[in-house]
């Protein structure tokens, strides 16, 4: 029987944009994050109050008929999931884009809370006048625009949304890095296994050719019998070396995902028959709560009503004040001038930007629907593959890979004793090499669908608890 025991795992993540309000810092300042949020330059983001954990439960395959393990991964070069992805969040450049993309919002934040420029004028007026030829001059004459309806802190509220969106990006970008990251690292480890699978099984197909030449030597078996073993051996030999072929372009391709091309990656090593299982309606749950694009949605229609408080306000008139000092050449006298100026909302009551803006606000309405959906499918692909993969394992761990051998050693033993054909010895082996190849696929499928649904979920420790590091 499978052994079963329960991992609790707490989700890492953002916690959802509740606290983020309107309020303005001083002028030229950027606004401090939610206390939900920590971004840093290396592209890691921790949360303060993670999301409800996901139970998950640890499927135990090291019951199975015993595979071989592939050497490298004995070696003191090993390495793990774990350890490319902290160099993945370190170094990919995905994840350095993200965290300038928050700078440039907090710089317009910042820039949409500055109050605008006087405007500084020198003006000489009645020049070549007969009474004084030097006019009427106004030196100087400063006006400054007065911003009313708090047309600042609400532009402000707009950009603090796109902090938090940008904030949120980086977080996708940084669970996007990792998952894909821990794909290629099992879609490595699947593929050692399989050259090591293939050699063991090279090997006893080797033996084979032995055993069949001192048979035929005695007279036992046929020429053709011995043949059809020398074929399935080099069948053997031939589909171990086209998989070693992929070894370097999988490696290269891997490396790339961490962000460092030239990155040496040695052989892999890490759990591969035990595998976590993820409940259906709890996983999809937990996504539509933490995932970071269903959030940026989210935030989406909170800067939508943003923006459309800041259009209502704008047919409120900024008032522009003058003042200067007037000097008067004709009856040499000096005056002060002050004037207040302000537009008249007459034809132009900006209701074609509050149209659009509540239009867009609809638009966001939808936005959350369309990626609650695309996530729910995701999930649904995921969880498909995965059950279908691990339950396809567990059959061939309980069932097809323990009969496989037994018809083996039962035809081996029958042959021994004159009472099968060589024939039905080699359909037999076959019959094990193919389960044991079925096997490790299923395994590696379903460690590709489990690494995707870790992303989704943000998980931060996968598959289980930090490994002890590797000693180099």
């Amino acid at each position: 029987m499978l052994r079963h025991r329960i991992i609790y795992r707490a989700v890492a993540g953002v916690s959802l944009l509740t606290a983020v309000g309107c309020a303005n810092p001083p002028l030229g300042e950027a606004p401090a994050p939610s206390p939900m949020f920590a971004a840093s330059r290396d592209g890691r983001i921790g949360t303060a109050t993670p999301p409800p954990p996901a139970a998950i439960i640890r499927t135990n395959f090291t019951q199975a008929i015993p595979t071989a393990e592939p050497a490298e991964a004995k070696t003191s070069e090993s390495v793990r999931v774990d350890e490319l992805v902290s160099l993945a969040v370190a170094r990919n450049p995905r994840l350095g884009k993200a965290t300038f993309a928050i700078d440039a919002a907090q710089g317009r934040y910042a820039q949409a809370g500055l109050y605008p420029n006087p405007v500084l004028a020198v003006i000489a007026d009645e020049l070549g006048d007969r009474q004084g030829p030097s006019g009427i001059l106004t030196v100087p004459q400063v006006s400054q625009e007065i911003v009313t309806a708090r047309k600042l802190s609400l532009a402000q509220a707009v950009v603090a949304k796109e902090i938090d969106q940008s904030i949120l990006s980086l977080l996708r970008e940084r669970y996007g890095v990792v998952g894909a990251v821990r794909v290629a690292f099992y879609d490595l480890y699947a593929l050692e296994r399989r050259i090591a699978v293939l050699d063991d099984l090279a090997k006893l197909a080797g033996e084979a050719v032995k055993n069949g030449k001192s048979l035929l030597d005695s007279k036992q078996i046929a020429r053709l019998d011995l043949v059809q073993l020398e074929v399935e051996s080099a069948r053997f030999r031939s589909q171990a070396e086209s998989a070693r072929q992929e070894l370097a372009g999988t490696r290269k391709r891997l490396a790339a995902l961490v962000g460092d091309p030239r990155l040496p990656i040695g052989a892999t090593a890490g759990p591969f028959e035990e595998l976590p299982l993820y409940d259906a309606e709890g996983t999809l749950e937990t996504v539509l709560a933490t995932h970071p694009e269903i959030r940026s949605a989210r935030v989406g229609v909170e800067r939508a009503q943003a923006t459309i408080r800041r259009a209502e306000v704008e047919p409120i008139p900024n008032l522009t004040v003058t003042t200067g000092y007037v000097r008067q050449n004709q009856n040499r006298s000096d005056d002060w001038m002050l004037g207040v100026t302000a537009p008249l909302p007459t034809w132009n009551r900006n209701q074609g930007n509050i149209r659009a803006a509540r239009a867009e606000l609809g638009m966001a309405i939808q936005d959350v629907g369309r990626v609650e959906n695309e996530l729910a499918e995701r999930v649904a692909m995921a969880l498909r593959t995965y059950s279908a993969a691990l339950k396809l394992a567990e059959q061939y761990r309980k069932e097809i890979l323990p009969r496989a051998e037994e018809t083996y050693k039962l035809s081996l033993e029958a042959f021994k004793g004159g009472q099968f054909e060589y024939l039905r010895v080699i359909q037999a082996q076959r019959s094990v090499a193919e389960a044991r190849l079925e096997y490790n696929r299923a395994l590696g499928e379903a460690w590709r669908a489990a690494a995707e649904l870790s992303a989704l979920l943000l998980e931060e420790n996968w598959p289980g608890p930090p490994a002890e590091p590797v000693r180099r």
